[in-house]
């Protein structure tokens, strides 16, 4: 499992006087003060799902739990100078940012710590290892169950079928992260994901423009 590096050009860091006064501030840490690892995938059912087949199971799932909510986090990190944001990536095509589906009657907060640490750490999937979950910046819906997200919730939609939350996770200054061996965990910089969905997907490619009312700082002391 490797951990790909790409830096990119970017123009200079806001200065803080410069900044707006909404403007809050995340501080990011250099790349090289984390530290990666793979571990062996949890063991699952082998299961040869048809398009038909995974349909009939989400219908049956809405009809007992209503809406389907996926909570996701984005971790920032700095390398050559720029912000990178960290993604899954599965089977070297589709892209992931860390998260997933919430359980029944279960939290935000309380999900997504439990869905970082089964993705990104390598003890007890259960504990939260002290994951600091900030604001919610972006809600993706999608009205049918194989219709494309739409960042608002259509006005024809009268009874949606997934939600999609997207949160700030700020990273403290070191630590490490332990991925399913199925899995590449991967840098990207910000400038490479903006609007190219082709790539990495709606949601994915939008990070960037929900950063907006966020200042990066990149921290190297």
């Amino acid at each position: 499992m490797g951990l790909e590096m790409v830096a990119v050009q970017a123009g200079p860091a806001v200065a803080a006087a410069e900044r707006p006064q909404e403007q809050q501030v995340v501080e990011i840490y250099p790349l090289s003060r984390y530290y990666f690892g793979a571990k062996d995938a949890r063991p699952r059912p082998a299961v040869c799902e048809t398009a038909a087949d995974r349909a009939l199971r989400l219908k049956a799932n809405f009809a007992a739990h209503g809406l389907r909510t996926c909570v996701h986090g984005v971790l920032l990190v700095e390398l050559s100078g720029h912000p990178h944001v960290l993604l899954l990536q599965v089977r070297n095509s589709s892209f992931l940012l860390p998260g997933g589906r919430l359980g029944p009657a279960e939290q935000d907060i309380q999900g997504l710590k439990r869905k970082l640490s089964s993705k990104l750490s390598g003890a007890d999937p259960n504990e939260d290892h002290d994951w600091q979950i900030g604001e919610c910046i972006g809600m993706w819906w999608r009205s049918d169950f194989e219709t494309p997200p739409f960042p608002y919730l259509p006005p024809n939609a009268r009874a949606p079928k997934e939600c999609i939350k997207l949160f700030v996770v700020r990273l403290p200054m070191s630590r490490g992260f332990i991925v399913p061996r199925k899995l590449k965990l991967l840098a990207v910089p910000l400038s490479q994901i903006h609007g190219n969905a082709q790539v990495y997907g709606p949601i994915i490619s939008g990070v960037p423009n929900l950063l907006y009312k966020f200042s990066v700082d990149v921290v190297r002391d």
